[in-house]
């Protein structure tokens, strides 16, 4: 079974959200919680689920996974 991971980072007060995928692949979004939610969705669709959670002051950062 093969794993590949990928990195969803949200800063919010900047509203900026960029998704980091395998393959050096890199997608910049503008948004807050509700494009979040859909972004989400759109990568769960796609086979990916969040792994780890951390935050900061503004920021939070996902490790997403999929198998």
């Amino acid at each position: 079974m093969s794993i590949e991971y990928a990195i969803l980072e949200w800063l919010w007060e900047d509203s900026s959200i960029r998704v980091n995928l395998p393959g050096n692949e890199e997608k910049l979004y503008q948004g807050s919680y509700m494009e979040l939610v859909e972004l989400l969705n759109r990568l769960g669709k796609d086979g990916w689920e969040v792994c780890t959670c951390t935050s900061g002051s503004n920021w939070i950062l996902w490790t997403l996974k999929k198998t």
